[in-house]
């Protein structure tokens, strides 16, 4: 008989468990018709995974409940007469509650998820309200589109959005405005099987907090476009400037105001980089999840996937646009300055060549008057050593009667003169040789 095998024996990596299960976190909820489905999302306002945690784990003291999911980042609880879920994001987190309805109940048009729940819970949820989204669930034998397009009315002014999901099987109805704080999508399930119910609802709310999320970036857009025109004429003005620079002081002036204001482009890209790259990474997954929808046109409505080409669409568009200008400023005021700092560097290096030449003239000047000292003091030598001889002859008479003093000066000023010659040649010689070898040596 073959022994198991045991994983006993291996060591596994420490993440291997909380990978796997988050891969198979956030799954859909089964529902069933009727029912009621309410979505929250508030930014982060500086509370740890830990302390928010602790907050929704609140919401049991007043009822029991029963665990499903329950882990550091998101959390599944049913508590009898509804059931929550919280999940926690990069940049939000989500609280999304489920009401089942009785089978037959009439239509509120005020009703939430939320009537369940004690309002001092929901008042004390941490950080900024970004999303509230409202799904009724409606099983066509219950409701059927006809008597929904029937109370419809033109004259309301909204531009209602219609089209059938999973390629036919289910009915949704919006407007995207707010009714008391909500956004509200009514989901007819027509022949919608399995877990089909709970995605539908799943993937409408992650559209709408992930289109919300993702229109944070057009503020932030609007705001750098007023100062991208600015700072634009600035450039242009600047460069202007760089033509007509007729010295020195104009380009390292011009060169000041360049760096200042690629300090603040700079500024403003490091400032903006994080939220226009949020709101390109949602605008993707808002398409994704459009797109998952499976949708169907309904003649005379607005597909989902239409309303967002011509609402949703222009706004990223906008923010894609501003944060290639720029980059655009960025690389233009980079490449200017590199260019004036080039005409700088030249304008030095010519100085350097003039001040270069003049010192090899000043050289050349002070070799000559060197080589003309050099021939006065072969002169002075020659002067000084014929008196000392002229000195010793008239002292070494008295020895020798026989010597004549000038007759002796005479014949040693040649000797003296070709000796002072040799001396100066030498000690110039070994100077050069001095500071050949200094060189070398640097």
């Amino acid at each position: 008989m073959h022994v198991r095998f045991n994983f006993s024996a291996i060591e596994k990596h420490p993440l291997r468990d909380y990978l796997n299960n988050e891969f198979h976190a956030r799954t859909p909820i089964p529902l069933s018709c009727p029912a009621l489905v309410s979505h929250l999302a508030f930014q982060h306002d500086g509370l740890s995974a830990q302390e928010e945690h602790e907050n929704v784990l609140r919401i049991c003291q007043t009822s029991p409940c029963k665990f499903i999911e329950n882990s550091a980042t998101h959390l599944m609880l049913d508590a009898g007469i509804f059931q929550m879920r919280w999940e926690l994001h990069t940049e939000y987190s989500s609280y999304t509650f489920f009401r089942p309805l009785r089978a037959g109940e009439p239509r509120d048009p005020d009703a939430t998820a939320f009537d369940s729940v004690f309002p001092d819970w929901v008042s004390s949820i941490p950080g900024k309200l970004i999303v509230a989204t409202h799904i009724e669930l409606r099983s066509t034998a219950d409701l059927s589109p006809e008597s929904v397009f029937a109370g419809l009315s033109p004259k309301s002014g909204r531009q209602m959005v219609v089209s059938r999901i999973a390629n036919g099987a289910a009915w949704v109805f919006t407007d995207f405005m707010f009714d008391n704080g909500f956004s509200r999508f009514l989901l007819l399930d027509e022949s919608l099987a399995g877990r089909q119910p709970g995605r539908a609802v799943q993937r409408l709310f992650e559209i709408e907090t992930y289109r919300m999320m993702a229109l944070l970036g057009l503020p932030v857009a609007t705001e750098v476009g007023h100062w991208l025109n600015g700072a634009e004429s600035r450039l242009a003005e600047l460069m202007d400037h760089i033509v007509h620079a007729n010295s020195p002081d104009d380009e390292r002036a011009v060169l000041t105001d360049l760096s200042r204001m690629a300090a603040e482009v700079e500024h403003s890209v490091a400032r903006t980089t994080v939220r226009f790259g949020a709101s390109c990474a949602f605008n993707s997954l808002v398409w994704q999840r459009i797109e998952e929808l499976r949708e169907i046109r309904v003649s005379g409505y607005q597909t989902l996937h239409e309303f967002m080409q011509r609402r949703f669409l222009p706004a990223m568009n906008t923010c894609a646009a501003m944060a290639k200008r720029q980059e655009d400023l960025s690389g233009r005021v980079a490449r200017n300055s590199q260019l004036l700092r080039t005409r700088v560097d030249i304008e030095l290096k010519r100085q350097n060549q003039e001040q270069l030449t003049q010192m090899n003239t000043r050289a050349r000047v002070q070799l000559r008057l060197q080589e003309t000292v050099e021939g006065l003091s072969i002169v002075a030598i020659t002067n000084y050593g014929a008196q000392l001889v002229l000195y010793l002859a008239e002292g070494g008479k008295h020895v020798f009667p026989g010597i004549s003093p000038p007759i002796v000066t005479a014949l040693s000023i040649p000797l003296i003169a070709i000796l002072a010659l040799f001396g100066i040649k030498r000690m110039r010689k070994a100077l050069a040789l001095e500071v050949e070898d200094t060189n070398h040596a640097d």
